[in-house]
């Protein structure tokens, strides 16, 4: 998951509901600072939230770019059903669909953060017309890299047997023993993490898991798909296998950008670099046929 720095909004930032025809969605807004060049969704990850983007609101919108993070149905802020199958990947597919509808501003940008990523993909394939281009953050075509895998299973077994505090407890003291000594979250970032857990719905965890170990490999859909791809991740990145994001970039010619010293989460660590290459993609993305839509590689120092 990505762990935000702060939980202060930045500058031209309301927290709301977006009504939607497939109900309500907590949503951070951020207005650009002048002419608006576009509107950006930004679609969290497992086990994450709307709050994972703060740091990206502030630079995307002095970009000039209108930037909407979502928490997905069943996520911290956003009721969802309990049932599995409201969170299989077609129904989030629909949910980010009618998000962009309702944003207003006709088709928005589209950005997934790891299993947002998943989601984003789907609902790129499912209404490429809702969507001007789609950038796959720290995401692959196919399931994380297995001790990834062997996590997320273990995580959804103790949900299945225990209660939800205790499973919080537990990742807790596991999370704990990679931490330097001395370097401790900030008392209202550990409230915050554990209210975000407290909110979410075993079921949106559960089948979020589910499709995250799913072996299915998504390379065709996405060199398939009608609008500018982009593939960007940390060069630490752990999740999944960079060598994997890199080979993918170059079979289906996306737009491809490696942030040097990030790791799975870009977003919180190098918001400022991440938005300069955001903001040239979608510069090309918007640009007439047949002015520079090549693919490229772009490393942020």
């Amino acid at each position: 998951m990505s762990k935000p720095l702060s939980l202060v909004l930045p500058p031209r930032t309301r927290a709301r509901r977006l009504v939607t025809a497939r109900g309500e969605f907590a949503v951070l807004d951020a207005a650009p600072a002048g002419e608006r060049r576009g509107t950006v969704l930004l679609l969290p990850g497992y086990t994450g939230s709307k709050e994972d983007f703060l740091a990206l609101l502030e630079p995307l919108g002095e970009a000039g770019y209108r930037a909407v993070a979502v928490d997905g149905r069943g996520q911290h802020e956003t009721p969802g059903p309990r049932g599995r199958r409201a969170y299989r990947r077609r129904a989030l597919a629909l949910d980010a669909v009618a998000q962009a509808a309702a944003l207003g501003d006709g088709p928005v940008h589209l950005v997934g953060h790891s299993f947002g990523g998943l989601v984003a993909r789907a609902a790129a394939a499912l209404a490429p017309d809702a969507f001007r281009s789609l950038t796959l953050l720290s995401s692959g075509p196919g399931p994380v890299a297995r001790p990834q895998r062997i996590r997320v299973r273990v995580l959804r077994g103790a949900l299945a047997l225990l209660p939800k505090e205790r499973v919080w407890q537990a990742m807790c003291r596991l999370d704990s023993r990679g931490e330097e000594p001395g370097v401790a979250d900030a008392p209202e970032i550990t409230e915050f993490l554990r209210r975000r857990w407290t909110g979410t719905r075993i079921a949106q965890l559960a089948g979020a898991g589910r499709l995250l170990v799913n072996r299915q490999d998504g390379t065709e859909e996405l060199a398939g798909l009608r609008m500018p791809l982009h593939i960007a991740y940390g060069a630490d990145e752990g999740v999944w296998s960079p060598a994997d994001l890199s080979a993918t970039a170059a079979r289906t010619g996306a737009h491809h950008t490696v942030v040097a010293g990030a790791g799975h989460s870009p977003n919180v660590s190098h918001p400022r670099e991440l938005t300069d290459r955001l903001a040239a993609f979608w510069e090309r993305a918007d640009a007439p046929a047949g002015d520079g839509a090549a693919a490229e590689v772009s490393t942020a120092p």
